[in-house]
Parts: structure tokens; sequence; C-alpha cells
């Protein structure tokens, strides 16, 4: 019993020792409503918590019209570093993405997502005018 339970204390203090995490801001970004044709460019922020180099191997988004960008350098333990990500605000109506990342942490797969609404400008342009007018 006593062999058993050394056996697993020490694998847990190993896991531990080599434990390597990072922690986002927000795992969820909301463009809110944004107009047709807007900057559609965001950037999600992380902590390296872990005690070792996160070095993050791959991004891949849901779809061809979220295109994310990695951080070319390792992040140092403590550090922090960014997901920059661009929606193609071409595309009229609701969108809910989701950007699965591929590192070396504990967990080798994150998935973060990114929502919103690309409005026709005139929709948008509208709704202003009204809450204006309303104010008066």
């Amino acid at each position: 019993m006593k062999t058993i339970f050394s056996f697993f204390a020490i694998l847990f203090i190993s896991i531990s020792i080599h434990s390597q995490e990072f922690k986002f801001e927000t795992e969820t970004i909301d463009y809110g409503s944004v107009s047709l044709g807007s900057n559609g460019d965001k950037v999600f922020v992380f902590k390296n918590i872990g005690n070792q180099p996160l070095i993050i191997s791959n991004i891949q988004s849901s779809c061809g019209c979220t295109v994310p960008k990695k951080p070319e350098k390792p992040i140092m333990p403590g550090e922090k570093g960014e997901i920059k990500v661009s929606y193609d605000t071409k595309r009229v109506g609701g969108f809910s993405k989701q950007i699965t990342i591929f590192s070396n942490a504990t967990d080798p797969k994150k998935v973060i997502r990114i929502k919103g609404i690309v409005e026709q400008a005139s929709s948008l342009e509208k709704e202003k005018n009204m809450l204006s007018n309303s104010k008066s």
C-alpha cells in the first residue's frame, strides 16, 4: 500500500513540476454590432502561468472568415502573450467562431471564441439617429 501511495505521490509531483499552463484575460471576445466592412481585428491576451516556456505550435479557426495569428516566439513563465484574430466583416449577419490553439501546455488543445453581428451600415446609422433624436 505504501508503495502505491509513494508512486502516485511521485507521479503527482513530477507532473506538477513540469506543468505548463496559460490563462486568458477572456476566452470569448464579443464584437457586438459592427458595421459592414469595419475593422475586424481583435486581440486575445494571455499569461503563461506555468513554469516552462509556452510554445504555441499551431492555431486553427473554424472557418476561412477568421484568421488567427500565433506568437512566433515562446512565452516565458510569468509573461503575457497575444493571439491576434481578424474576422471578415464583409459578411452580414451573426457570427460565432472557434479558434483552436495547439501548444505544449498540460492540456495541449485550447478553444477560444469570437462572436458578434455584422450589420448593414445604413441600419446602424438609423439606430444612432433614432437614439440621438430621442435624447433631444
